[in-house]
């Protein structure tokens, strides 16, 4: 059997904004760290590692494809996760789709290189780790499970990542923290709150430097 290989040219990337941002009270795409917003800062990370970018809500003040929850209501990230296999599904020569979230502007630079070199066949999952963590929204999916996927939403009540991942071989890959100025920074650090985003401040000032 031929080794498997999965580079760049078939991954599609998808950041997930189509969250609640109850905790933030506004919505976090819209958030301004620094000079751009939260959602500026992870399209311009993620294009970099894929070959196209899309965002997974139901608007986008950035010029990128648009793409909304195929489920009625807040389903929560497997929603969109879902309309994310299913909008790179469509596209010429996409096998796999990223996804990260729109509140980790700091995810890192290498996620989507690492993530499908452990990729064993093509039908795997593979997610990230950090600190001993897992962080599945930040995942390496093939399109071909968005009909599983679909079904396993439309019947389970809770619809937990983690629920989903176990009908399936997943490969986690951990990320090492990023060495800063101040300190040694979680790249999966995320933005949930006022509190949150003066911290991400002082994180942006310490990754400059």
């Amino acid at each position: 059997m031929a080794e498997f290989s999965l580079d760049k040219s078939h991954i599609a990337g998808v950041v997930l904004a189509g969250g609640r941002s109850q905790r933030m009270g506004r919505d976090k795409a819209g958030v301004m760290l620094g000079a751009e917003s939260l959602l500026h800062h992870v399209l311009t990370r993620l294009l970099q590692q894929t070959l196209l970018v899309a965002v997974n809500a139901d608007s986008a003040a950035e010029d990128v494809p648009v793409v909304p929850d195929r489920f009625p209501g807040k389903a929560g990230p497997m929603a969109g996760i879902h309309a994310a296999m299913v909008y790179a599904a469509g596209l010429p020569s996409i096998t796999h789709v990223v996804t990260v979230s729109v509140d980790c502007p700091f995810f890192p630079a290498d996620l989507v290189a690492r993530l499908a070199a452990t990729m064993e066949h093509p039908s795997q999952i593979a997610i990230a780790a950090s600190e001993g963590r897992s962080h599945p929204v930040f995942g390496l999916w093939p399109v071909t499970l968005a009909a599983d996927l679909e079904a396993w939403i439309a019947t389970d009540e809770k619809r937990r990542v983690r629920d989903f991942l176990l009908r399936h071989d997943v490969t986690e890959v951990a990320f090492p923290l990023h060495p800063t100025r101040a300190s040694l920074l979680d790249p999966f650090f995320n933005i949930n709150t006022p509190d949150d985003l003066v911290e991400a401040e002082r994180w942006l000032e310490a990754l400059r430097a």
